[in-house]
């Protein structure tokens, strides 16, 4: 392993080649940390209210006490499954002050889905909003979960908004279907009755686990990734070494403010909104449904905010929205991309509508997630995942493990760091065909590195097309068409084909209604080499996306 990497000469100035990962026993020590040092602070903002550091920990000390009165015991897993609320950071702080294990589920999972996650996390309690408790009843009984604390979108909003917004969600909105949870406890009465426990504060160690969190399930049956408290105290600690040259223009007094309009059970949103924000004495402006733009740009239209992580999904939405200009933009500092490719047409509508360039990123849930990065004083988008983070390795291996060195060659990226995972929770078969002999971690991602250390995916080792024996990346392809005038957005797969083994097929959401298939395809033609092409183009109002905006070609596959 080379020491001296080429790509340290690319990290802006003032960026270590290294961070002190040792600061922080715990994450705990972290927020711990941190209530005490802005306790005066705002530490969210959430539908007009802003809720303090103090309040979090408050809060928080009171539900880690409730958690423990149930009987939980160190190590226990609890599962947390909502949207943006200020009950998630609550709940995070608690489970982890309780010497708990924290368990991430999208809250979109369809029943048959949240019984595996909470089976095979063990947990053995949830914390669940309303509004997917029909979901919760449907499968608790062949889970192994005791004990529900049920949360409602008010109920931190004090007594009289909290009530207009539950009444407004339950019974105009009707986003609360029907359920029968007779043992739940309501997230304020949990709060209550912590109130009057005694809190024995557990010894806990970098090595204990943090975090569960569950690979999106894109590649199978969904996994948890074993994140240690080490784990994410580094990954928080590169970020915010990272993000330093610009976060530092902000001018003094003003307290950084970061937009959180990716879900928080999502890895990127976790640590790189939450956990980093805490660590900076940051306010966080929680989203709770980044689906609805125009919500969500009212909502930002009364903020000034520094930071905004986000996937190209939203980038895009938001960039081409009426109301677009109803936000003031000119305070960002980074705009941070991550998640999946972003394309260069919306980097460029990005950096034209709000001067700032958005900051390509790189992760998964097994880093923590974030393994390299472009820098954040980047004048421009680079159209790579930029350069590993501090204390980071990255290399590229063939087919057979071994190390490629020609540049440009495209190989397996594979990664080694302090935020790499202790391995996929009780599946030491999944954990050892990922990890190397040397403790690298293989992503799955096909990519090159050039001269200076920046890497490029290329796609996907299971996404690529294979045409006549040629690999085709759909990102290429997508990054092409995407960009042809009348496109919105698109996605390619493979279908087969009689004489090329498989075909490429482009599925595309207009822009311009009077877009043809031909258009593309002469477009595609002008910019592509002939067995890149799409052979077939389908026209739809809407791509299938996770609930983070990743395209689900996976999808577009099955209905083939």
């Amino acid at each position: 392993m080379n020491l001296n990497p080429v790509w340290l000469k690319s990290y802006p100035e003032g960026v270590p080649a290294d961070i002190d990962s040792t600061l922080y026993n715990s994450l705990v020590g972290l927020l711990e940390d941190s209530f005490a040092k802005y306790a005066h602070l705002p530490a969210y903002s959430f539908m007009g209210k802003d809720i303090s550091y103090a309040q979090t920990d408050q809060e928080s000390l009171a539900m880690a006490a409730y958690l423990q009165s149930l009987g939980l015991s160190q190590g226990d897993r609890v599962a947390i499954m909502m949207p943006n609320v200020p009950q998630y950071p609550v709940a995070v702080a608690a489970i982890l002050r309780a010497g708990l294990v924290v368990v991430n589920v999208n809250p979109l999972y369809t029943a048959r889905e949240l019984e595996h996650q909470l089976k095979d996390s063990g947990a053995k309690a949830i914390v669940i909003i309303e509004n997917f408790a029909a979901t919760l009843e449907k499968c608790i009984a062949q889970t192994p979960v005791q004990h529900v604390v049920l949360a409602s979108m008010g109920d931190r909003l004090g007594l009289l908004k909290g009530n207009l917004v539950n009444y407004v969600v339950r019974n105009v909105k009707k986003m609360v279907p029907a359920f029968n949870l007779p043992k739940a406890v309501r997230f304020n009465d949990a709060l209550s009755k912590g109130r009057h426990q005694v809190f024995r504060k557990p010894v806990i160690s970098a090595d204990d686990i943090a975090v569960l969190q569950y690979t999106g399930g894109t590649t199978g049956v969904s996994k948890g990734a074993v994140l240690l408290h080490r784990n994410l105290i580094a990954n928080v600690l590169q970020s915010e070494a990272w993000n330093e040259p610009v976060m530092k223009r902000i001018p003094a007094g003003e307290q950084p403010t970061a937009v959180c309009a990716l879900p928080l059970y999502h890895i990127f949103a976790f640590t790189v909104n939450m956990m980093l924000s805490l660590r900076m004495g940051g306010k966080t402006i929680l989203i709770p449904n980044p689906r609805d733009l125009p919500a969500v740009l009212k909502e930002l239209s009364k903020h000034t905010f520094h930071s905004f992580p986000a996937v190209n999904t939203l980038f895009n939405g938001l960039a081409n929205h009426p109301d677009f200009g109803t936000v003031n933009w000119s305070n960002l500092k980074v705009s941070l991309g991550g998640g999946t490719a972003v394309t260069p047409n919306v980097a460029k509508l990005w950096l034209e509508k709000t001067g700032c360039p958005i900051c390509e990123g790189y992760g998964l849930s097994e880093t923590s997630p974030s393994a390299s990065c472009n820098p954040t004083t980047s004048t421009e988008f680079t159209g790579t995942i930029g350069v590993p983070l501090p204390g980071t390795f990255m290399k590229l291996l063939d087919d057979e493990g071994h190390e490629i060195t020609t540049l440009g060659t495209p190989g397996e990226i594979a990664i080694k760091g302090p935020q790499v995972m202790a391995g996929y929770w009780q599946r030491p078969d999944e954990t050892a065909k990922v990890m190397t002999a040397d403790g690298y971690f293989k992503s799955g991602d096909i990519g090159t590195m050039d001269a200076r250390g920046y890497f490029k995916i290329v796609d996907r080792k299971k996404d690529m097309i294979l045409v006549s024996g040629f690999n085709v990346y759909p990102n290429e392809v997508e990054e092409v068409a995407s960009a042809c005038p009348g496109v919105l957005e698109c996605a390619a797969i493979g279908v087969p084909d009689e004489k090329t083994g498989e075909a490429v097929k482009l599925v595309v959401v207009r822009k311009d209604p009077a877009l043809t298939e031909a258009q593309i395809i002469a477009y595609c033609r002008e910019n592509m080499t002939a067995y890149k092409v799409p052979r077939v183009i389908e026209f739809r109002d809407e791509l299938p996306k996770t609930p983070v905006g990743k395209i689900l070609r996976r999808e577009l596959r099955a209905k083939v």
